[in-house]
């Protein structure tokens, strides 16, 4: 099929607007590590008895 293809016009024209296809990039270049402190983030915010007020409630919102 490659054989078609390399005389066919449009293979030319793409390939002449596109060039080659980039680089791969490899997994280990698209990750960065980050230091935590214990608990997280997430842990140390949380208020239990405040907690209501961050969730949708249809009885809440009409005042029932």
């Amino acid at each position: 099929m490659s054989e078609q293809s390399a005389g066919d016009p449009a293979v030319e024209a793409r390939r002449a607007r596109f060039g080659v296809l980039p680089e791969r990039i490899r997994f280990e270049s698209m990750t960065e590590g980050a230091a935590s402190g214990p608990g997280g983030a997430a842990n140390a915010a949380y208020d239990p008895e405040g907690a209501w007020r961050f969730y949708n409630c249809l009885a809440v919102d009409l005042a029932l």
